[in-house]
């Protein structure tokens, strides 16, 4: 079975898929429908990537996400086991997804508000070159550290050092996440326009347009995260025979 150039059911046209999403997806449609049931010890990694056909690297992402989702848990020396047989809320580090999002309205939306109202020249132009960074990487794990900064930097340019406290003690979780999203839910792009608009309320000096650009970032960051976890069952075609 060869998982390394599929495709991915979409509305309106498939869209390619990693090799990392089509084994992602692979593993997760067998836990679903109770190939491996709770309890059970995933296939050794060389197994699994003699049967997938993919590399291990490959297969480590994968196996990275499904922990992210709660399926399975690595024991050190031991192996993979599954421990839950549907995806409820991904866990980004120390934090669930839920209590993540929670705090990130309540924390980043007023935020956002009061860097249009203070944000000094020096901050425009910090965010001007992390967005023109952002937009030109290619590698997930950069872009997300680049986006973990660009969070902090709005932070620092609404002058209340409580904010930038508090984006500090999340900021992994928030890597995390947008790895997660940019591996799964195709969001660099999005993303990347979604910062452009709220750095474009900055400028501006709009405290509305500001809390409303980033209103709508995290709407479309709820919605990428709701959108995986209610992901439709694997294609036949990348099930086990």
């Amino acid at each position: 079975m060869n998982l390394s150039d599929s495709q991915t059911g979409d509305r309106v046209a498939p869209r390619r898929v990693s090799a990392m999403e089509a084994v992602l997806g692979h593993l997760r449609d067998a836990i679903e429908h109770g190939r491996y049931a709770i309890g059970d010890k995933l296939p050794s990694e060389a197994e699994l990537c003699r049967t997938l056909e993919v590399s291990r690297p490959v297969l480590r992402e994968a196996l990275r996400a499904l922990q992210t989702m709660g399926l399975t848990v690595s024991r050190t020396g031991k192996g993979t086991f599954v421990i839950a047989d549907t995806v409820e809320d991904p866990t980004f580090g120390d934090y669930a997804a839920g209590d993540l999002m929670e705090v990130r309205r309540h924390v980043e939306v007023p935020v956002a508000g009061y860097a249009a109202l203070r944000r000094t020249p020096e901050d425009l132009d910090r965010l001007a070159r992390l967005l023109d960074r952002m937009e030109r990487e290619t590698e997930t794990t950069a872009w997300a550290a680049m986006d973990t900064l660009f969070h902090l930097a709005l932070a620092e340019a609404a002058r209340n050092p409580v904010f930038r406290r508090v984006i500090e003690e999340i900021r992994d979780a928030l890597a995390r996440q947008s790895a997660f999203l940019n591996e799964l839910g195709g969001r660099r792009e999005q993303s990347d326009r979604e910062h452009r608009a709220i750095v474009e309320a900055l400028v501006a000096g709009s405290e509305q347009a500001a809390v409303d650009a980033m209103s709508h970032h995290l709407d479309r960051v709820e919605t990428t995260l709701t959108d995986i976890v209610r992901s439709p069952r694997a294609d036949s075609s990348t099930q086990a025979p």
